[in-house]
């Protein structure tokens, strides 16, 4: 499937999803009920350890309440984002806690605006930090780190204490500029309540959009894809079952070229991601986390695991709508010696799309 790179910047498609609330005010109007403290020991609720643990964030989440998540800090500069905000009135992003990325508020990217495909009702827009600001005393320029931001929204909306908010989003922030993976983070959320079935199984679908940065390597690059995740609301007893795949997979530059899909030198596999499937994979509060990881076959056929990672989510709305979430994969890269990647995707996906 080919997707089209889109640098126009759409203000009211943007702006009829958004409502200009930034994510940590929405946690901070919900700590009625979720204390929005840091919680690294597991997932609250139900009292049931899971098998990966889900990020920090909204303390003792329950099914009736929004719930917060970001990442948590990690000696690969991953975890300073956890305060960022959307203004619709001028399509800009505002990033808290990085050093170097201008005055904290990003513009919609000039060649990259928009990772979504064409139908998808998902806003995927991309925006960039500012390159350069200036000595306030001499007027002397100072260039700035090259940082990128994506912002998910979903087309479905809910009410939470009487104001009209999207009911999942996410936001991922990444820099090439460091030679390791740089400073940056994901923030993610669940506006309002769910009711998670207790039978039954379900299939959400959608797109998939992510940022690529490099260890022992300097730049950025973007991945689109298509995703589905299914979850078998009957088994297992401990944790409902939950399926995924990240396909059709499409590479691009910073300035939105494709990149070559393949097994040449400048080239990158298409290899598809699966969800590793077990126990423990919900929460009655409606988060899901686990494993997950795409193979590829080595010189003699074998095949080998190519990219391995962590996939966290949480479900909303009345019939369990839909399903917002993180992706994070880690691996060699297979065009330099020594260079490694790391790719941070978000999604939001739909039982039965809206229109």
């Amino acid at each position: 499937m080919i997707r089209k790179l889109c640098a126009v910047a759409l203000v009211a498609v943007v702006s009829g999803c958004g409502d200009g609330q930034p994510f940590s005010d929405l946690q901070q109007t919900d700590t009625t009920t979720d204390t929005g403290t840091t919680d690294t020991n597991g997932i609250g609720g139900d009292g049931t350890p899971t098998a990966t643990a889900q990020p920090p964030g909204t303390a003792a989440p329950t099914p009736d309440a929004s719930i917060f998540r970001y990442e948590e800090s990690n000696d690969a500069g991953g975890g300073f984002v956890q305060d960022v905000s959307y203004n619709a009135t001028d399509d800009t992003f505002s990033v808290d806690n990085l050093a170097f990325d201008g005055f904290n508020t990003y513009t919609r990217d000039g060649l990259v605006g928009t990772l979504s495909s064409a139908g998808n009702p998902t806003v995927y827009a991309v925006y960039e930090g500012a390159q350069m600001v200036t000595d306030s005393l001499t007027g002397n320029p100072i260039d700035q780190f090259d940082y990128r931001a994506i912002y998910g929204v979903s087309a479905n909306t809910t009410v939470v204490n009487g104001v009209t908010l999207p009911q999942s989003r996410f936001a991922i922030v990444r820099t090439g500029s460091y030679v390791d993976y740089g400073f940056g983070g994901f923030v993610y959320e669940r506006n309002g309540s769910v009711v998670m079935p207790s039978t039954g199984q379900a299939i959400y679908m959608g797109d998939y959009a992510g940022i690529r940065v490099f260890q022992n390597a300097s730049g950025i690059e973007y991945v689109t894809a298509e995703m589905e995740i299914a979850i078998d609301f009957n088994d297992f007893n401990a944790g409902d079952a939950v399926r995924g795949r990240i396909s059709n997979r499409e590479f691009f530059e910073e300035d939105g070229t494709a990149i070559g899909i393949g097994t040449g030198d400048n080239q990158l596999p298409n290899a598809p991601v699966t969800f590793t499937v077990g126990p423990n994979s919900t929460t009655v509060n409606g988060e899901i986390a686990g494993e997950l990881a795409s193979y590829t076959p080595d010189d003699a056929g074998a095949v080998t695991v190519y990219e391995s990672g962590t996939y966290y989510g949480i479900i909303g709305g009345p019939n369990a709508d839909e399903v917002v979430g993180i992706v994070v994969l880690e691996s060699a890269d297979p065009r330099t010696d020594g260079v490694n990647a790391q790719e941070t995707g978000g999604f939001v996906l739909y039982r039965d799309p809206p229109t």
